[in-house]
């Protein structure tokens, strides 16, 4: 059976961008979600495979150029290429031209960072990886805050990879409703239990998030810089993170 057949009506067109290093996981939980309602649409430069930062790769189905002009969610996923994603005008300016129509503009993980530097979340409240907050600051006119999913008008963003399952229910709820969220969530099982209670910085402990920390050192580093060029190039101040630690 086709999932369209599930859940006959109008389904959303969702747009979904690549970009070499992307994190599997922060677009596929996503995916998974939405795919019973939606069309996706995999978006890269050119029709070659996209490789991921895990090892996998992902074949788009359109380009930059032939992606639909009217989407319901525009949506980019973290990973640690997504350093490179904030320096490509082709990708900031698709973002930017493709902002101005869609209904949800969206990110999981990293991804808000690429949103930001095409300025797309400017006066909006977003989330990131936790590790990547200063950077999402440092961009400037973004007030940061630290939840796994944040929902400011028509931005949805989350934090890192894992958050991309939650991200797609609170997102499938905006558009259609918590019901069918809910139905979703039972449908794929969606029922966590983890074996172990160390998923964010709170939880952890010192110990683990230094250890943490220094692993994601080049990447944070780098992603504060590029962030700061771009905030300076628009002559934007940076916003204080907000203390909540719900990732």
């Amino acid at each position: 059976m086709e999932t369209s057949e599930l859940f006959p009506g109008q389904r959303l067109e969702v747009g979904m961008v690549l970009y070499p290093g992307f994190t599997m996981l922060d677009l596929i939980g996503p995916q998974a979600v939405l795919a019973l309602h939606s069309n996706s649409h995999f978006i890269a430069s050119t029709l070659a495979p996209v490789p991921s930062d895990g090892g996998g790769a992902l074949v788009p189905t359109v380009t930059f150029a032939d992606a639909p002009r009217d989407l319901d969610i525009l949506f980019v996923p973290g990973g640690f290429g997504s350093n490179a994603a904030m320096k490509d005008p082709e990708i900031l300016a698709f973002l930017a031209d493709r902002a101005r129509t869609a209904k949800f503009i969206t990110s999981v993980c990293s991804g808000s960072l690429v949103l930001g530097a095409a300025g797309l979340l400017e006066g909006y409240r977003a989330a990131t990886h936790w590790v990547l907050y200063d950077a999402l600051a440092a961009l400037g006119g973004i007030t940061p805050v630290r939840e796994r999913v944040v929902v400011d008008r028509n931005r949805v963003t989350a934090g890192g990879v894992t958050a991309g399952v939650d991200f797609g229910h609170a997102l499938l709820a905006q558009v259609r409703g918590e019901r069918l969220a809910r139905l979703t969530q039972l449908m794929i099982e969606y029922d966590p239990a983890p074996p172990f209670d160390s998923g964010s910085p709170d939880r952890a402990g010192p110990e683990l998030t230094a250890q943490a920390t220094a692993l994601f050192h080049g990447l944070a580093t780098e992603a504060l810089t590029i962030a700061q060029a771009h905030r300076d190039k628009r002559g934007r101040s940076p916003r204080i993170v907000e203390t909540v630690n719900t990732v």
